[in-house]
């Protein structure tokens, strides 16, 4: 059993509320740890050190702080084995599974290495008589981020990484399932010669996000997580003053055309509806073939290859996917599972009784695979988070392009076809964020920017890419005249430049 705590002023420190959190191994169900979870105070603590801190950390020249970034990235190059096997276990997902997260999170990071590019302002010389007019960017000062249990090392990442790099200095309340990795990333950015206060791990549940929301001296929150959470975090921010970039839940549907290359589709769905348990939120869960015999078609492949998932411990490196997160989460995708039969959809795969042989206590599901699913069932509004496919069969391109453009989530979509033109038609009028061209999980690349539409994101700037620079950094604009011996007398009409 081991206990984690927080990280604050560059060390780990007990918790002092008095109330703590079971860190569970999902492969076998048990409890391995106990994490503390913060009360006001300790987030405070935590503030009170990031604001002392920030002042001389901005004050750094942009190339040594891009310095430090490159010296942690290259201490995670060096043990990312150990911190991929500390996430499989606290997550379950698998190994590979987990050096992919860390990697996703490693490209945002070496993005944020150009941040003394990045961070330049604009010069305009003589904008009017004598004078010369500049912008520069500023850091917002203290910014913090609310991670989700699913990607422990990604979602960090994305968030802190640019944000220390423009200046900030960064609270992380990261989610107290699979606290690991947050905190081994804590210490390495410490060694990696980042000062003391700058990033600073608060553990916790909902006391530590009200006080992290309703501290005056936090200029920015980030979240990622369920959609009424990212609506709540949202609106109590901004209401307090604060900037919020809040992205919530999806239903990403990927689009089958009839001249689709079919093996190539369901290999796709297979790997992103099922992998990491379809514990994602690029997860594909709605697989929308068009006419009747391109859905016959599908699920005649579809079927054998969802029966024949290899389910297995995280650490198997031959596994597909291995346990939830909780034992709460399979209830609740079991549940859902139960749903969508008493709904009348068509339970063609089942993988509810799936036990893991010698390791019957894990928190494991088998794979589900449901037919003629339609838009009203809940198992097709609702996200499920978990291993389960929705298909919906439709008619024409017509309907398969309305079905995700009028669902109330817009983070990803993806279409398969050999058709340019359909393509292009579909990229231009899908009305979803991230949009996949036989590619079924469109994440953007670390130099592009990521975020849903609709309820899917809430806030004007995405994650990462040029969004992140200008999330964290405030623009000032200098207009500069020099004396130069010329006397215009005063002026009481607003300036131009005629």
């Amino acid at each position: 059993m081991r206990d984690v705590g927080h990280f604050i002023g560059g060390e780990h420190v007990a918790g002092r509320s008095g109330r703590s959190s079971d860190i569970f191994q999902p492969m076998t169900g048990e409890v391995v740890g106990k994490v503390a979870l913060a009360g006001a105070d300790e987030v405070r603590r935590a503030v009170e050190n990031a604001k002392a801190a920030q002042p001389a950390w901005a004050a750094v020249n942009p190339q040594r702080r891009a310095r430090v970034m490159m010296r942690f990235l290259q201490l995670v190059a060096d043990e990312v084995d150990s911190l991929a096997d500390l996430l499989a276990r606290e997550h379950g997902k698998t190994v590979l599974d987990a050096k992919g997260d860390i990697q996703r999170g490693v490209e945002v990071a070496e993005f944020s290495l150009g941040v003394p590019h990045l961070m330049k302002g604009e010069f305009t010389d003589n904008a009017g008589p004598g004078i010369d007019v500049y912008s520069m960017r500023q850091p917002l000062g203290v910014v913090a981020g609310i991670t989700p249990f699913n990607f422990p090392a990604m979602i960090p990442l994305w968030k802190f990484a640019p944000a220390i790099a423009c200046g900030n200095a960064f609270i992380l309340k990261p989610s107290e399932r699979d606290p690991g990795v947050p905190m081994r990333m804590a210490e390495l950015m410490i060694e990696a010669g980042l000062p003391a206060g700058i990033l600073n791990v608060v553990n916790g549940d909902k006391t530590a996000v009200d006080a992290i929301l309703d501290d005056p001296h936090i200029k920015a929150v980030g979240f990622v997580g369920s959609t009424p959470i990212a609506e709540y975090v949202y609106s109590r921010a901004t209401a307090a003053g604060k900037r919020a970039q809040c992205f919530g839940g999806a239903k990403n549907h990927m689009i089958i055309m009839p001249d689709a290359d079919m093996d190539q589709a369901v290999d796709a769905l297979i790997g992103a509806g099922y992998g990491s348990a379809g514990e994602r939120c690029m997860a594909v869960s709605v697989a929308v073939p068009v006419g009747q015999a391109t859905a016959d078609a599908l699920m005649e492949k579809l079927v054998p290859r969802v029966e024949g998932l290899k389910i297995g411990l995280s650490t198997d490196s031959s596994a597909d996917y291995g346990p939830l997160v909780t034992r709460e989460a399979v209830e609740r995708v079991r549940n859902y599972i139960d749903i969508g039969v008493k709904e009348g959809a068509r339970l063609a795969v089942d993988g509810r009784d799936f036990k893991m042989q010698g390791y019957e206590d894990g928190f494991y599901l088998g794979g589900c695979l449901f037919d003629e699913v339609t838009p009203d069932m809940r198992i097709y509004k609702e996200e499920i988070f978990g291993p389960v496919l929705s298909v919906v069969r439709a008619k024409d391109y017509g309907e398969a392009l309305k079905l995700p453009s009028e669902h109330e989530y817009g983070n990803g979509v993806a279409i398969f076809t050999r058709d340019g033109d359909a393509a292009r038609d579909f990229a231009a009028k899908v009305e979803v964020g991230m949009v996949g061209i036989n590619v079924p999980i469109p994440v953007p690349i670390a130099y592009y920017t990521f975020g849903g539409w609709k309820r899917s994101g809430f806030g004007d700037l995405n994650q990462h890419g040029p969004d992140s620079i200008r999330f964290y950094t405030k623009t000032k604009t200098v207009t500069s005249r020099w004396p130069s011996g010329v006397k215009e007398g005063a002026q009481f009409s607003i300036p131009t430049m005629e």
